[in-house]
């Protein structure tokens, strides 16, 4: 007798598994052809902003960019819902005239450039993905 869902149940674990493999190559891929230089950006940025109090916010969206910029497949941004009001839209203005528009134009510079080639449309995703955390990464989750 043909069992339905135990197929489905497989096809979907297959599925599954095959997207985690291409997840994982694809970030293996992104970090040897410069997302450690990324990361290593990201958490330079965060720490001497860090030094400050006034920079510790910044510095922690810093760190936020370090994760998603060592290893961006796989890796979902969403708007969080939360309690502060209007600080995260102050926070975002702040962010976004002190820093976040030039690093905004840079992934958005090298996403046009990864989408010249097919084979580079992925990558060039990648950083529209952190294009859009750098003009508001304030009120956002990675998950």
């Amino acid at each position: 007798m043909y069992n339905n869902k135990r197929n489905l149940y497989d096809v979907t674990n297959g599925a599954v598994l095959h997207l985690k493999i291409m997840n994982f190559i694809g970030n293996l891929i992104w970090i040897i052809f410069g997302g450690i230089f990324i990361f290593f950006e990201y958490i330079i940025g965060g720490l001497v902003l860090c030094l400050t109090i006034v920079g510790i916010p910044f510095g922690i969206q810093c760190f936020k960019f370090a994760v998603v910029g060592l290893a961006p497949f796989g890796v979902k941004i969403t708007d969080t819902s939360s309690n502060t009001g209007c600080l995260s839209t102050i926070m975002n203005i702040i962010w976004l005239i002190f820093g976040g528009f030039w690093i905004a134009l840079t992934h958005l510079f090298f996403g046009l450039l990864f989408c010249i080639t097919i084979v580079g449309i992925p990558f060039g995703r990648q950083h529209f993905k952190l294009m859009n955390l750098a003009f508001s990464p304030f009120g956002k989750s990675i998950s």
